[in-house]
């Protein structure tokens, strides 16, 4: 199997972040025993991913809304001030 162009997994990504991110959550969910979507004789967990991406076989989501689930990164100061 060749190479994926990036021009073609971005008609199914609206950014490069995006897709980078999509593409790693995939590659260690199949690195961890997920099942692949697709036949081939890819070896790599990443290049697995980014062919299911290719091939329309995982989408991303965007109904979440952004931080959500995640805790808040800005630290509270609680000292008192005199």
């Amino acid at each position: 199997m060749g190479k994926v162009s990036m021009e073609e997994l971005l008609t199914h990504c609206p950014s490069v972040y995006k897709l980078v991110v999509l593409a790693a959550k995939r590659a260690k969910a199949i690195a961890e025993g997920a099942p692949k979507l697709i036949e081939g004789d890819f070896k790599k967990a990443a290049s697995i991913a980014l062919e299911e991406i290719r091939q329309g076989k995982i989408v991303l989501h965007e109904d979440a809304k952004v931080g959500e689930g995640r805790k808040s990164r800005v630290k509270k100061d609680h000292s008192k001030k005199k």
